[in-house]
């Protein structure tokens, strides 16, 4: 094995990773980080909205079930638009009449009573004239929403709407969306049971009794039907996958979740269903962690916000703060026992019953009780007296209620499991590394290492002989380690590398580099190699990568056709170091004139000057026809500075400017004298003009 391999930093985060991936998804309450990201994914637009009715009551509500103060912010303008909807007489659309009431009813917006009047008339008839599942769930939703605001609400048909929905209904507890439908549906199964407990809400007189336990049978019927995962998660889904109609895992069990929980408030009784299921549907939704999309959000917190305090089971989730203990802090195994929001459980107690190792061995059965906290409402046990080593466990845990009336209320699923890792300081010792002959193995050199310090031994050998390299890794507890990765690199100095696995037995680790063997993989290279020694595995607190020394090879010379080193990799960053020093002889300069040469000629150049000033004087220049009005007046000086401008222009050309330069401010002055010289000459042609006629 040869080439060039990742930084040990890099390959130990590598294998935290890969130890840590089961822990990830771990069972915690809903936390701050639930918060954040309900924020991230509910946020307005531009203009302060979210978009639709719908995705409108699914910011709200998500925000007032987690207490964020964007509740409070968004306020006026989702009143506004509920209010647009609730008050406009265009629409009758059921479901945004849905939204636009339970948006209202969240943020208590102010409604007069008289639009309300109108909703509710508009939603009873849709429901006296609908088969629809969903306009049934929409409608009697609405009235509901409208009755919680304080509106005297009442279905007087409620008998008959509670047939009509519950002639849906299949034999497997699960509804179709009307008579049409061919397939039935474990997500309308939830919204069924949500609007059936609305109607009962609405009814002026009890509905039939034996109704209501035809659907308290038809609840357990459904529950029949549920999906699980060997960690006591359990989910509802769709029994076939249908585009139009297949909402996934979160949306069926929120929906459930929804019209279960919801029923059970207006059913007498208790529902029939077993706690462990209740509990195993939180740990779903708890299990998905931090969601990907709003709609999963809302489904997760507000699914979460029913099962919190609801009349079938209160799940009791038990969890972990940290997952990782170190034996060398002396750290403490503690737990928590609380509501899917957190809050305190009741009087229980937790006891560790079983310890199993990664191998699903049974390491000790001796029932410790944890200890309760009661200022930070954990439960700890030290975790020293355990007898357990460094590595994974699972842990079994078993929670009992001490009051008898609170097992009818609350669900603690029997026995709990959660795996931990351990870690803990490795020994390191009798190591060794030496050079042997071929043939019958007797050791020429050998030399003792400590590996936890700094070692620096100088080896020589040739291709007959060998290098060998031994020693023991054990745990804090005496038993022998066998960590992740054990490598031996030998680097030679014109950094080819070459990288050897280090076998390891029940006793120790030890390899041996017969060089006879190894010429071709070197490469022929003779010379010096630097050697290098890495042991990591993440439950080893002390991982290193240490140098050994190094060792002078001497190997034979490279035949015609042996391979040849692969060329190393160019150092990205080396094109920022610094460069070589750049010599650099210029040429010598070409001979001049001499001074009085140029000062001659120098002096040639201003006779065109000398003979412009003589024209003028020959001419008779003089300034009777200056204007004498202020206006032209002023334009006629300008017209002269300008040409003064010029003059000095070509001076500072032959003294200082550069040629475009110069042709810059000569174009700017050109253009000035253009206006400031038609001015002046249309004034003087003006001046002759009248002077002529006159």
């Amino acid at each position: 094995m040869a080439g060039r391999r990742p930084a040990p930093a890099a390959v130990l985060i590598l294998l935290l990773a890969a130890v840590f991936a089961p822990m990830s998804c771990a069972v915690r309450p809903v936390s701050d980080a639930h918060r954040s990201a309900a924020a991230e994914l509910f946020a307005p637009s531009a203009d302060g909205s979210f978009g639709d009715l719908e995705r409108t009551y699914e910011a709200v509500r998500t925000f007032q079930i987690l207490g964020l103060e964007k509740y409070k912010s968004v306020t006026g303008k989702a009143c506004e638009f509920a209010a647009e909807k609730l008050s406009s007489t265009a629409s009758s659309d059921a479901k945004d009449l849905f939204h636009a009431a339970r948006i209202s009813g969240v943020l208590g917006c102010s409604v007069d009573a008289g639009v309300y009047d109108g909703v509710v008339a508009r939603l009873k008839a849709v429901i006296k004239d609908t088969n629809s599942l969903l306009e049934f769930y929409y409608s009697v939703g609405g009235l509901i929403s409208i009755k919680e605001q304080g509106h005297n609400v009442v279905l007087s048909d409620a008998e008959s709407t509670f047939h009509a929905i519950k002639a849906l209904s299949q034999s497997d507890g699960r509804w179709r969306y009307d008579t049409n439908s061919a397939e039935s549906s474990t997500f309308a199964a939830g919204i069924a049971l949500e609007a059936l407990a609305g109607v009962v809400s609405l009814a002026d007189a009890e509905v039939d009794p034996s109704m209501i336990g035809v659907v308290k049978n038809d609840i357990v019927k459904l529950f029949d039907t549920i999906k699980s995962y060997d960690d006591g998660t359990f989910y509802f889904d769709e029994k076939h996958v249908d585009a139009t109609e297949y909402k996934g895992p979160i949306t069926t069990s929120a929906s459930v979740v929804r019209g279960v929980t919801t029923f059970a408030t207006v059913a007498s009784g208790k529902l029939n269903i077993p706690g462990e299921k209740i509990l195993g549907l939180a740990k779903f939704f708890l299990g998905i962690g931090l969601p990907g999309s709003a709609k999963d959000c809302f489904n997760q917190i507000e699914s979460l916000s029913f099962l919190e305090n609801n009349r079938v089971f209160v799940p009791l989730i038990l969890s972990l703060p940290s997952k990782v203990f170190s034996l060398t802090s002396k750290d403490q195994l503690k737990v928590e026992v609380t509501t899917v929001f957190g809050s305190a459980a009741p009087p229980l107690k937790v006891n560790l019953v079983q310890v199993l190792g990664s191998d699903s061995k049974v390491i000790t059965s001796e029932n410790k009780e944890l200890q309760f906290d009661l200022d930070n409402n954990v439960h700890y046990l030290d975790i020293a007296p355990l007898k357990i080593d460094v590595g994974k466990y699972s842990l079994v845990f078993e929670i009992s209620l001490q009051e008898p009336e609170h097992e009818s209320v609350y669900s603690t699923g029997g026995r709990n499991t959660e795996y931990v890792f351990i870690t803990g300081l490795i020994k390191v010792g009798k190591a060794e590394i030496g050079i042997s002959d071929n043939d019958a193995g007797t050791v020429e050199s050998v030399e003792k290492l400590d590996l936890l310090k700094d070692t620096k031994v100088s080896l020589s050998a040739n291709h007959l002989q060998k290098l060998r390299l031994s020693f023991q890794l054990t745990t804090p507890l005496g038993h022998t380690f066998k960590p992740q990765q054990v490598f031996l690199k030998l680097k030679h100095e014109s950094n080819v590398e070459h990288l050897f696995v280090v076998p390891g037995s029940a006793r120790q680790f030890k390899i041996v580099l017969d060089f006879l063997g190894l010429v071709e993989k070197f490469y022929y290279l003779s010379g010096r190699y630097d050697l290098e020694l890495f042991v990591g595995d993440a439950a080893m607190e002390n991982s290193f990568l240490r140098p050994l020394g190094h060792l002078e090879l001497d190997l034979p010379e490279a035949p015609e056709k042996a391979p040849r080193p692969p060329v190393q990799a160019v150092d990205p960053f080396s094109k920022f170091g610094p460069k070589a020093e750049i010599s650099h002889i210029f040429r010598a300069p070409e001979k001049r004139p001499p001074k009085e040469l140029s000062l001659a000629f120098a002096g040639l150049t201003l006779l065109p000057f000398i003979g412009f000033l003589i024209g003028l004087m020959r001419l008779g220049v003089n300034l009777k026809n200056f204007p004498s009005l202020p206006g032209p007046a002023a334009f006629a000086s300008l017209f002269h500075a300008g040409i003064g401008a010029v003059l000095l222009l070509y001076v500072l050309f032959w003294l200082k400017l550069d040629l475009f330069t110069t042709l810059k401010y000569l174009g700017f002055l050109s253009i000035f004298l253009v206006f400031v010289g038609h001015r002046t000459l249309s004034y003087l042609s003006l001046v002759s003009t009248k002077q002529k006629t006159a």
